[in-house]
């Protein structure tokens, strides 16, 4: 049985992703069971298939798994905050619920954790070995070069899915759509270290895309600019208790 407070949630959002569930939760379990106390929670966001119905049917054999939905449609980084706000554990990993990141990482990130420093809330997934066609490639080279241009966060691989952090100090950042693209700068303005570590990455397998290279284009820049101003507004200070 899951342990009542476990030390990792596992955290995968999803939309219209019923093909990828059940081998995504086989791979989960089979790289975490004896090594960690973990919980998984999949944020259903309102999938249009059934999605749901087949989470649900995996709850009996996957003692582990708890299964959250969205009333409504609400994107990406609304389910990842869903999830970590409704996890019991003290660091949260996320995985997109497509495939393409690689569950038997995530001890990597652990052991990356375990022998980092105190001040490092966050460890980033570097998918040093694309999968993706050559357009979505080529865009996300672009848009990684002008975000750390403009944000100076030092991190080659922001929209990579599979990322360790510390619960608390993820809900002590600003929330706003399509922010978990920017973790490592938001960390990074809240003071902590993030590091980066490369991690395999797959070929989707089942299912489709739900993003494209047009409509990321158009909502990064307007949310780059919001972070930068974010950060440039930022102010940071020791607390002391007297």
């Amino acid at each position: 049985m899951t342990a009542a407070q476990p030390q990792l949630s596992v955290v995968v959002p999803v939309f219209n992703e019923r093909d990828n569930v059940a081998p995504l939760i086989q791979e989960i379990t089979t790289a975490l069971r004896g090594r960690v106390d973990f919980e998984i929670v999949y944020v259903d966001d309102h999938s249009r298939d059934d999605t749901l119905s087949m989470l649900q049917s995996l709850k009996g054999a996957v003692p582990e798994l708890r299964v959250l939905q969205h009333v409504q449609q609400s994107g990406q980084s609304t389910a990842i905050r869903s999830g970590v706000k409704a996890a019991r554990g003290a660091w949260i990993a996320t995985l997109d619920g497509d495939g393409q990141n690689d569950p038997a990482d995530i001890p990597k990130l652990i052991d990356a954790r375990d022998a980092g420093q105190v001040q490092t809330k966050l460890y980033a997934g570097w998918r040093v070995n694309r999968q993706d066609s050559g357009s979505k490639r080529w865009a996300s080279r672009w848009a990684n070069a002008i975000r750390s241009r403009m944000l100076r966060d030092d991190t080659p691989d922001t929209g990579c899915g599979i990322k360790l952090f510390e619960r608390e100090a993820f809900l002590d950042l600003p929330y706003f759509d399509h922010m978990h693209r920017y973790l490592p700068a938001l960390m990074q303005r809240a003071g902590w270290s993030t590091v980066s570590v490369p991690v395999h990455h797959r070929h989707r397998t089942a299912g489709v895309s739900k993003y494209n290279n047009l409509n990321r284009a158009l909502v990064g820049i307007r949310d780059l600019r919001g972070v930068a101003w974010l950060i440039t507004r930022s102010k940071r200070t020791a607390v002391r208790e007297l």
